[in-house]
């Protein structure tokens, strides 16, 4: 079983490739990049630098010698070669990676970006790994074996009672009439501004999910589902105690085809009242 290859001592050699990765590749460029070094893919909103692509190509090798017979499904090669997302339908296990999930804020120049990285199989989620290597702070998750930031352990927790609710949401460019309605639920009088304090996602969805699994942010609302944003952060906040469901109430599937947006939250209660709200079913 895939499992029970990743005890603590495989665990920590997929940690080890990530902090090489990004010391060999990633941190050298850091405050670093040319002109020449940035690209857009899909705009403005979508950036990719020579350090993007070349962490993803040293931990698709890495990761790959750790685990023959997997493969990588990582948000560059998928931007190469769209036909590798169908597989995380497949057969076999899958190392989902986002070599800089925050690429904006990297290339700014500013501290919140990370490197993630997931392993699944079958679709489901078996262990993750969150590093942000200007703190120096590493976050894993194991399936059943709980999450850890720097090897202490995590929990949600639950908000306070009556305390208002701190909730990152994202408002992307391109979404669903629907998505967005839901999304903008958020935003009005009617959410209840006395209960919901809303404030636009941070550059790295990554970082959002250990704030909840932190217990220093409530909740996320993501109106996108590539999967490298949200693999590695959908596993720590759960192994931590935290709960997540789609607008339709079913959990994520890391294929696609989700009921957007989907809400991430420390504690099942307080997933409940985003949801009404997104809903459109009264105030949180």
């Amino acid at each position: 079983m895939i499992e029970e290859r990743f005890a603590a001592d495989c665990l920590g050699a997929v940690e080890e490739a990530v902090r090489r990765a990004s010391a060999d590749e990633i941190m050298p460029r850091f405050r670093a990049l040319t002109a020449d070094q940035v690209a857009e893919k899909n705009g403005p909103h979508d950036l990719v630098t020579v350090a993007d692509r070349g962490a993803e190509a040293h931990l698709t090798a890495a990761l790959t010698a750790l685990l023959p017979g997997s493969v990588v499904v990582g948000e560059e090669g998928v931007a190469a070669d769209p036909g590798r997302y169908a597989e995380l339908a497949g057969d076999r296990p899958v190392w989902i990676v986002d070599p800089i999930d925050g690429t904006r804020t990297f290339v700014r120049g500013d501290e919140g970006f990370c490197t993630l990285v997931a392993l699944a199989h079958h679709g489901e989620l078996l262990a993750s790994w969150t590093y942000a290597p200007v703190r120096d702070q590493m976050a894993t998750a194991l399936r059943g074996g709980g999450a850890r930031l720097d090897g202490v352990p995590l929990h949600a927790g639950s908000p306070a009672e009556g305390a208002p609710l701190e909730i990152a949401a994202s408002y992307p460019h391109h979404t669903t009439p629907a998505t967005k309605r839901a999304l903008l639920r958020l935003r009005t009088e009617d959410a209840g501004a006395e209960v919901l304090r809303t404030r636009p996602c941070a550059g790295s969805a990554g970082l959002e999910y250990l704030a909840i699994a932190r217990g220093t942010l409530d909740a996320t609302v993501f109106g996108w589902e590539n999967a490298w944003d949200h693999a590695a952060g959908l596993l720590l906040v759960a192994e931590a105690g935290g709960a997540h469901a789609t607008l339709a109430g079913t959990p994520f599937r890391l294929a696609g085809g989700n009921a957007l947006p989907f809400i991430t939250a420390r504690d099942a209660r307080t997933l409940a009242r985003i949801r009404r709200v997104l809903l459109g079913e009264g105030p949180g």
